[in-house]
Protein backbone atom coordinates (compact mmCIF):
# COMPACT_ATOMS: atom_id res chain seq x y z
CA UNK A 1 0.00 0.00 0.00
CA UNK A 2 1.17 3.38 -0.73
CA UNK A 3 1.71 5.96 2.21
CA UNK A 4 -0.83 7.45 3.23
CA UNK A 5 -0.57 10.91 4.65
CA UNK A 6 -2.69 11.13 7.66
CA UNK A 7 -3.27 14.24 10.35
CA UNK A 8 -4.31 13.41 13.73
CA UNK A 9 -6.31 16.77 15.18
CA UNK A 10 -7.03 16.57 18.72
CA UNK A 11 -6.79 18.81 21.80
CA UNK A 12 -5.77 16.31 24.05
CA UNK A 13 -1.95 16.34 23.66
CA UNK A 14 -0.84 12.98 25.11
CA UNK A 15 -4.04 11.06 23.45
CA UNK A 16 -3.00 12.51 20.17
CA UNK A 17 1.50 11.94 20.59
CA UNK A 18 0.16 8.51 21.83
CA UNK A 19 -2.30 7.90 19.01
CA UNK A 20 0.73 9.02 16.40
CA UNK A 21 3.16 6.46 18.20
CA UNK A 22 0.58 3.51 17.95
CA UNK A 23 0.48 4.14 14.51
CA UNK A 24 4.11 4.55 13.35
CA UNK A 25 4.31 0.85 14.48
CA UNK A 26 1.55 -0.02 12.26
CA UNK A 27 4.11 1.24 9.65
CA UNK A 28 1.40 4.65 9.61
CA UNK A 29 3.40 7.71 10.32
CA UNK A 30 1.02 10.55 10.90
CA UNK A 31 1.35 14.28 11.68
CA UNK A 32 -0.89 16.04 14.61
CA UNK A 33 -1.89 19.50 15.48
CA UNK A 34 -3.56 20.13 18.96
CA UNK A 35 -6.39 22.79 17.80
CA UNK A 36 -8.45 23.66 14.89
CA UNK A 37 -6.69 26.61 13.81
CA UNK A 38 -3.29 24.71 13.54
CA UNK A 39 -5.04 22.14 12.02
CA UNK A 40 -6.25 24.26 8.57
CA UNK A 41 -2.48 25.77 8.67
CA UNK A 42 -1.45 22.22 8.22
CA UNK A 43 -4.00 20.99 5.88
CA UNK A 44 -3.08 24.26 3.63
CA UNK A 45 0.34 23.51 3.58
CA UNK A 46 0.00 19.97 2.71
CA UNK A 47 -3.28 18.51 2.67
CA UNK A 48 -3.54 15.06 4.06
CA UNK A 49 -5.15 12.31 2.73
CA UNK A 50 -6.95 11.28 5.47
CA UNK A 51 -7.53 13.34 8.78
CA UNK A 52 -8.79 11.72 12.41
CA UNK A 53 -10.29 14.42 13.98
CA UNK A 54 -11.97 15.46 17.44
CA UNK A 55 -15.26 17.26 17.49
CA UNK A 56 -14.93 18.96 20.71
CA UNK A 57 -11.94 21.40 20.84
CA UNK A 58 -11.58 24.68 22.05
CA UNK A 59 -11.43 27.77 19.37
CA UNK A 60 -12.56 26.17 16.20
CA UNK A 61 -14.51 22.91 17.17
CA UNK A 62 -14.11 19.65 14.81
CA UNK A 63 -17.11 20.27 12.88
CA UNK A 64 -16.18 23.46 12.01
CA UNK A 65 -12.90 21.91 10.74
CA UNK A 66 -14.57 19.22 9.03
CA UNK A 67 -16.83 22.20 7.11
CA UNK A 68 -13.76 24.18 6.30
CA UNK A 69 -11.62 21.20 4.87
CA UNK A 70 -14.45 19.59 2.57
CA UNK A 71 -15.40 22.78 1.09
CA UNK A 72 -11.67 24.03 0.00
CA UNK A 73 -10.20 20.51 0.23
CA UNK A 74 -12.94 17.67 -1.09
CA UNK A 75 -10.71 15.02 -1.85
CA UNK A 76 -9.67 15.23 2.21
CA UNK A 77 -11.01 12.35 3.69
CA UNK A 78 -12.16 13.28 7.39
CA UNK A 79 -12.97 10.31 10.48
CA UNK A 80 -14.19 11.43 13.35
CA UNK A 81 -12.78 10.33 16.05
CA UNK A 82 -14.65 11.74 19.68
CA UNK A 83 -15.44 10.49 23.07
CA UNK A 84 -18.24 13.39 23.39
CA UNK A 85 -20.45 12.65 20.40
CA UNK A 86 -23.74 12.99 20.44
CA UNK A 87 -26.34 11.79 17.69
CA UNK A 88 -27.41 14.91 15.96
CA UNK A 89 -23.40 15.20 15.98
CA UNK A 90 -22.56 12.23 14.06
CA UNK A 91 -25.60 13.43 11.46
CA UNK A 92 -23.90 16.52 10.96
CA UNK A 93 -20.72 15.42 10.52
CA UNK A 94 -21.96 12.99 8.16
CA UNK A 95 -24.19 15.37 6.12
CA UNK A 96 -20.99 17.38 6.09
CA UNK A 97 -19.20 14.75 4.46
CA UNK A 98 -17.02 12.81 7.40
CA UNK A 99 -15.84 9.41 5.46
CA UNK A 100 -16.83 7.44 9.26
CA UNK A 101 -17.74 8.23 12.99
CA UNK A 102 -16.04 6.72 15.67
CA UNK A 103 -16.65 6.69 19.59
CA UNK A 104 -13.35 7.00 21.78
CA UNK A 105 -12.01 5.06 23.41
CA UNK A 106 -11.30 2.87 19.57
CA UNK A 107 -9.68 0.17 19.11
CA UNK A 108 -6.13 0.92 16.93
CA UNK A 109 -6.61 -1.91 14.96
CA UNK A 110 -10.36 -0.83 14.18
CA UNK A 111 -8.91 2.91 13.69
CA UNK A 112 -6.76 1.88 11.51
CA UNK A 113 -8.87 -0.44 8.93
CA UNK A 114 -11.22 2.54 9.28
CA UNK A 115 -8.10 5.09 7.74
CA UNK A 116 -7.15 2.15 5.16
CA UNK A 117 -10.62 2.05 3.76
CA UNK A 118 -11.07 5.96 3.94
CA UNK A 119 -7.69 5.92 1.11
CA UNK A 120 -8.76 3.57 -0.77
CA UNK A 121 -12.01 5.09 -1.11
CA UNK A 122 -9.93 8.16 -2.34
CA UNK A 123 -7.45 6.37 -4.53
CA UNK A 124 -11.36 4.84 -6.40
CA UNK A 125 -12.20 8.26 -6.94
CA UNK A 126 -9.61 8.98 -8.71
CA UNK A 127 -8.10 11.82 -6.10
Amino acid sequence: MAKINILLVDDEEEFVTTLAERMQLRSLPSRYAFNGDQAMQMVAASPPDVMILDLKMPGVDGLEVLRRVKKKYPRVEVIILTGHGAEKDEDEARRLGAFEYLKKPVDIDELTQHIKMAYQHKVSMGY
